[in-house]
């Protein structure tokens, strides 16, 4: 069955509920999705998101951790806590047989989420811990700094897990403010995927719903990205320079045009082999093993970034090749049969990114988030079969922001 918008009234607000029948096996899942509460809520403490959801994975105060994880085990439930940019997420999955008592834990995660100074501290730990291991890992080093670089001023130039630093000074009373002004129900959106009917699943949802504060729902703020192109080197001991740039992508989720970047963007570097930067920088020169390019369009920002690893005297060559690849791609635009393999593997692989229910789901929650209608996703790959070569050249060669390029390198 394809996914309905439906909504469920609560304390004087509509929560949308996104709901996709599937009855080809006995299971279900549900995730409650609050807008405008990920690492873009990290204005005076960084990584202050990413450690509250860490500590919703830690259970109940009534139950603590081991307990609370033993019932769900025991049970086969899964629960957990995950963080994005924009979205705080909780996610329930379990049999069909077992949703109620899901549903029951689930709720009680919201009631009471395990918020002791002991939790904060055992999550700080973990999470110090794993920044220290990350100081040896060069490219998490170059692409924060690039991030550094693209969004300086701003809270998006933060590594979303924080610095030891900012980690050290988060507190219990941190972590209680920032769950009771987002896990609210005017943040919030419902999906809800498997083998239930709609009107059996939204009282259930609605009983929920009344443990959650109303709250404030508040717009994700915009970010630009810096016009300015800068370059940072930072010195480390490494057998190899970890390159990564970046710049700004004048194109935004309800473009018009949207299509066309994602096209444009999977032939200049997100394709892998076949992709102008794997072509010339690894195929041709031999300077790494790979070259990537994205595009990252979302509410709160635009833009372009990539990253290769090449061997320390290559380093000036790689950039430079990057530069020139980058140029003869805005200059040039792409041929004809660059064009149609993309278009071919786009529309051929369609099947691979709609095979769970959790996929499904998440397709169809972007396209509401995102202001689009259901269905929105067929309708792109239809445009994007339709294209033609001359309209993708055009929307190419006006995008010339591309070439205003920061990067940051780690190297010897």
């Amino acid at each position: 069955m394809a996914a309905t918008i439906d909504e469920i009234q609560t304390k004087n607000v509509s929560v949308p509920l996104i709901f996709e029948q599937d009855k080809r096996l006995p299971l279900v899942t549900m995730q409650f999705i609050f807008k405008n509460s990920g690492s873009v809520t990290d204005t005076t403490k960084a990584g202050l998101a990413k450690l509250s959801a860490k500590v919703l994975n830690e259970g109940t105060k009534t139950l603590g951790s081991s307990a609370f994880a033993e019932a769900l085990e025991s049970k086969a439930i899964h629960i957990s806590a995950s963080i994005g940019k924009e979205t705080l997420v909780l996610e329930l999955g379990c049999l069909k047989e077992e949703l109620d008592e899901g549903l029951g834990y689930f709720e009680m995660l919201l009631k009471e989420p395990n918020l002791t100074k002991d939790v904060i501290e055992k999550v700080k730990t973990t999470t110090l811990g794993s920044l220290a291991n990350k100081e040896s890992d060069f490219d998490y080093i170059a692409s924060n700094e690039l991030n550094a670089i693209l969004f300086e001023g701003s809270v998006l130039a933060n590594p979303s897990s924080g610095t030891t630093q900012s980690v050290k000074s988060i507190e219990l009373k941190d972590v209680e403010a920032f769950i009771k002004a987002n896990l609210v129900s005017s943040k919030l959106i419902v999906a809800f995927g498997g083998d239930a009917e709609v009107d059996e699943i939204k009282p259930k949802v609605a009983k929920i719903l009344k443990s959650i504060p109303l709250g404030e729902n508040g717009e994700v703020k915009r970010y630009e990205v810096t016009r300015e192109p800068k370059e940072k080197t930072i010195q480390k001991e490494t057998q190899q320079a970890y390159v990564y740039f970046g710049s700004p992508y004048n194109v935004t989720i309800g473009s018009d045009d949207y299509y066309k970047a994602k096209v444009a963007t999977f032939i200049l570097g997100a394709g892998g082999f076949g992709s102008r930067l794997m072509e010339e920088v690894r195929v041709k020169k031999g300077l790494a093993y790979s070259a990537y390019a994205r595009m990252d369009v979302t509410k709160s920002s635009s833009f372009l970034s990539g990253h290769l690893q090449t061997k320390l005297e290559s380093l000036e060559d790689a950039k430079k090749t990057v530069k020139e690849v980058m140029a003869e791609f805005v200059k040039n635009g792409v041929k004809k049969e660059e064009l149609e393999q993309t278009k071919k593997f786009l529309l051929g692989s369609e099947p691979l990114r709609v095979e769970t229910m959790s996929q499904r789901l998440n397709r169809t929650f972007m396209e509401y988030y995102n202001g689009h209608k259901l269905g929105y996703a067929q309708e792109e790959l239809e445009r994007i079969k339709n294209l033609k070569l001359e309209e993708l050249n055009e929307f190419i060669k006006a995008h010339k922001e591309i070439l205003e390029m920061s990067f940051a390198i780690v190297t010897k």
